[in-house]
């Protein structure tokens, strides 16, 4: 199987080079994508005399629009997806091949202890994982890692879901459990990045929030609207036993919650007929 790799970049020239230098001597790669996006820099030189081909968006659009643009320009059955910025190895790459060749659909390089992440982004990586093996009763190692392999043919079908921003990991892990193909996780050590973080924490603590919601949206969104709904119903009657006992009566709070549970639970029902018709060609 042919196989390509894409390397979203914005501003990468100081690791653009080596990461792409050290992708050829593998000599297993048919081809190197790099997606310069709208870099101010001399990224799309570097990476040029490195010996990848270059594809540069005007302006810059995103993470994962560069993740877009590069699986629609790669040719190979195979497209691995890694950071242009140092911390992936390339020698991890033999092992997510040799997932795919397994018969694994998405194969995904899962970032070890000790690998460099501040502790705030930590925390929140732990709590999508745990959040999105809630949701798919498959065990999730790496929500959000960046390094990654999959079958072309099977990502290219998500691409319209897929953000411009930087949770397109999150987005594509959950679609391909959510089509029902076979999802894995390689040990992976994620090294210090090479050059300046474009990561902007009140931005993107605000991004975190939204990202809960839509792993849940993405794959069965009345798993998180039936809880809600369960503890206001709880509420709502453990409230009208108050009031029934200290003024004899049924209240307008409890009408409300009442009220609320019902319509958080047919809101959650219609998301999930609404995802199901998302995914009704993947099944």
């Amino acid at each position: 199987m042919k196989i390509s790799v894409v390397l979203p970049a914005k501003n990468e020239s100081g690791a653009i080079g080596t990461t792409v230098s050290m992708i050829v001597q593998l000599e297993v790669v048919d081809e190197i994508i790099v997606v310069n996006d709208g870099s101010t820099d001399n990224t799309k030189e570097v990476a040029e005399r490195a010996g990848a081909k270059v594809v540069t968006h005007p302006y810059s659009k995103g993470n994962g629009a560069a993740i877009k643009t590069g699986a629609r320009e790669a040719s190979g059955d195979i497209i691995i997806f890694m950071d242009a910025d140092g911390q992936h190895n390339p020698q991890d790459i033999f092992s997510l091949i040799e997932q795919i060749n397994q018969g694994y659909d998405l194969v995904v390089g899962a970032r070890q202890q000790g690998s460099q992440a501040s502790i705030g982004r930590g925390i929140a990586n732990s709590l999508y994982n745990n959040l999105a093996t809630y949701m798919t009763e498959q065990k999730v190692e790496d929500l959000t890692s960046g390094f990654r392999a999959v079958r072309a043919d099977k990502f290219r079908e998500f691409l319209y879901l897929l953000p411009n921003g930087f949770s397109y990991p999150t987005t594509s892990t959950m679609a391909f459990f959510r089509a029902g193909y076979s999802v894995t996780y390689i040990p992976i050590h994620a090294a210090k990045r090479i050059g300046k973080s474009h990561i902007q924490p009140i931005k993107d603590g605000i991004r975190f929030f939204l990202i809960i919601f839509k792993i849940a949206t993405l794959f069965s969104p009345l798993k998180m609207f039936l809880p809600i709904a369960v503890v206001m119903f709880l509420i709502a009657t453990g409230w009208y036993g108050y009031t029934l006992w200290d003024v004899g009566r049924f209240t307008n709070m409890s009408a409300l919650l009442y009220t609320g549970s019902v319509m958080i639970f047919l809101m959650g029902l219609i998301s999930e007929q609404i995802t199901a018709l998302m995914y009704k060609d993947h099944k």
